[in-house]
């Protein structure tokens, strides 16, 4: 018999020794209470801002002016759905490089009548003029990253409609009033809105309407700048009067539509009207003694099952979250779950994706005798995009009816296309330069698919399926990472929310470097280098690790929030 079917057999028999860097880790499972630590050191205080908590509602959101007026939709009575959608709108204003108008949407609601979890998945699909020859036609080899071809349809306007329809108590009107004050009033320019213009002043600069917005007199706008956007106030104003159908398939749609045919876009008016999100049932596992919940495709996230399903058959609690064995051995589970993610994810109407299979324990098994194999120890191949500069937003509420919200949106990369269809204010996405051109590709292109998506918004449930946790982050191919660190140091070593998102962290990257942030001991460092990854160590930490938040809510009805520094994240408790 071979090493690998011993190691499988072994894996099986849940009595796995897994030799990991010399140190042996031994497969118990993960067992306790729900809602108690698996951990008993007591972890250092937060860094950089307090526990933030309550007993009535929570939200934290990435940017503190949304977490601020979806608390105050809470207040007043309105429900999580309700705050997620006010605050996921001003996120739309304040934070317009990165959402808005033009991006796409992915929500994680939970009824707490019911207690049933249901997905919305607020992607756009590719124009009708979207084929591999168009692009080979002319010239191209891979889809481009800006300018109009990457542009699919938005899908963020709908998803938030058909989210208020199904449970909401406000109408899209009034969830639309503070980003409305907002775009017409102005907000003031923050340190790190302020830096992202500068780092993208040339892309800016190529497209007259952005640059009338952000880069006014031709300057980077300072740290205070109140920054008023009429254009994208006059837009929410026409959602507001005329509902969804105002942008697809009213004055904004006819604007986007003249400019495709105009600018050699791939999206019609046509594709526009036949927009629709798509309600479905969330991806789901159980990892140390909870439920977790994830999106299924179009995104990864059932890379983050996958690693959740490989990660329990160890016994993480014998090392500490910053040594070089827990440190090795995550990003080798995430490397075999990466594989699978590229060799599959895609649009599920377009392709018989295993997701069944891929999230079962049994595969777990099977998977983890691969975890001394070269693919563990390499790079993924063909990794479907990094975000390469991109970012995202996310938010996450719990109110006092236990629903709950975890939403994340997206424009992919830091100003999307680097497009704006001039009198609507807001930037186009460009979401379509993750789809392939190769014939045999999952994600190749083509007419009305979704393409491949990393925002893997995240739920925790009690095995009973009360509500625990919500979470999410920002960060590409980082994300399902991220919500590994936290999730574990939240769990298996006792951090509160807020100091999980404050710990350092590591992210493994396609290029195979795996980087760590400040505050890994030298040792670790020296460790997981003679294992055989190429580490490089960061002098400051960095919005490239994420910008984690998080509830917890714990048995005795405490909310707990954690609101991530590495961004503009922001917690309101109560």
């Amino acid at each position: 018999m071979t090493k690998l079917a011993v190691l499988a057999r072994r894996v099986r028999d849940r009595s796995l020794h897994l030799l990991v860097g010399g140190i042996l880790l031994v497969s118990v499972g993960l067992v306790a209470a729900p809602g108690e630590p698996l951990a008993a050191q007591q972890p250092a205080a937060e860094k950089g801002r307090p526990s933030v908590g309550g007993t009535t509602a929570a939200i934290v959101a990435g940017h503190p002016l949304a977490a601020e007026a979806g608390a105050e939709v809470l207040r007043r009575g309105g429900n999580a759905v309700d705050a997620a959608i006010t605050a996921a709108a001003v996120l739309a204003v304040v934070r317009p490089h990165m959402n808005g108008l033009g991006g796409d949407s992915f929500l994680l609601i939970r009824d707490g009548k019911t207690g049933d979890v249901s997905a919305l998945n607020g992607s756009g699909r590719a124009g009708s003029r979207a084929t591999p020859e168009l692009f080979r036609n002319r010239g191209l080899t891979a889809v481009p990253d800006t300018g109009v071809l990457p542009v699919t349809v938005p899908g963020t306007v709908a998803a938030w409609a058909d989210a208020l329809d199904k449970y909401g108590t406000l109408t899209l009107a009034q969830a639309l009033q503070p980003a409305i004050h907002y775009a017409r009033d102005g907000f003031p320019v923050s340190r790190t809105l302020a830096e992202d213009i500068r780092d993208s002043k040339a892309l800016i600069g190529r497209d007259s309407a952005m640059s009338a917005i952000f880069l006014p007199d031709g300057k980077v706008p300072a740290p205070g700048y109140r920054l008023r956007n009429p254009d994208l106030a006059h837009s929410l104003e026409g959602i507001a009067q005329g509902g969804p159908d105002a942008f697809y398939k009213g004055p904004i749609a006819s604007k986007m539509a003249a400019y495709m045919e105009r600018m050699g876009g791939l999206i019609t008016a046509r594709d526009l009207a036949r927009h629709s999100s798509t309600w479905t049932h969330p991806l789901r596992t159980t990892y140390a003694g909870y439920q977790v919940l994830a999106f299924p495709p179009n995104t990864q996230g059932l890379a983050l099952l996958e690693q959740m399903n490989m990660a329990g058959l160890y016994d993480l609690r014998s090392e500490q979250p910053t040594s070089a064995p827990y440190i090795d051995l995550l990003v080798r589970i995430k490397k075999l779950a990466f594989a699978d993610r590229n060799k599959y994810v895609t649009d599920p109407t377009f392709a018989d994706i295993p997701t069944d299979k891929l999230i079962s324990k049994s595969y777990a098994r099977q998977r983890a005798s691969d975890l001394e194999s070269s693919v563990a120890r390499q790079k993924p191949d063909d990794t479907p995009g990094d975000g390469k500069g991109g970012d995202t937003v996310f938010l996450c509420v719990i109110d006092s009816h236990g629903n709950a919200v975890s939403l994340i949106e997206s424009n992919y990369f830091l100003f999307g296309s680097g497009r704006m269809v001039p009198g609507t204010g807001f930037i186009l996405q460009n979401r379509g330069a993750l789809f392939k051109l190769e014939p045999d590709a999952a994600n190749v292109i083509a007419p009305g698919k979704r393409t491949y998506h990393t925002l893997s918004p995240a739920m925790v449930l009690h095995p009973d399926g009360s509500l625990a946790m919500v979470m999410g982050t920002p960060g590409g191919d980082g994300q399902t990472q991220t919500l590994m660190q936290i999730f574990n140091d939240v769990v298996l070593y006792g951090m509160t929310p807020q100091q999980a998102v404050e710990a350092p962290r590591w992210r493994s990257f396609p290029d195979g470097t795996l980087q760590l942030e400040p505050g890994f001991p030298p040792k670790t460092v020296q460790q997981l280098r003679a294992l055989g990854n190429l580490v490089e160590v960061r002098v400051a930490h960095s919005h490239d690790f994420g910008g984690a938040q998080m509830i917890q809510l714990l048995p005795n009805g405490v909310l707990r929030t954690g609101a991530d520094f590495r961004r503009e994240a922001y917690g309101i408790a109560w």
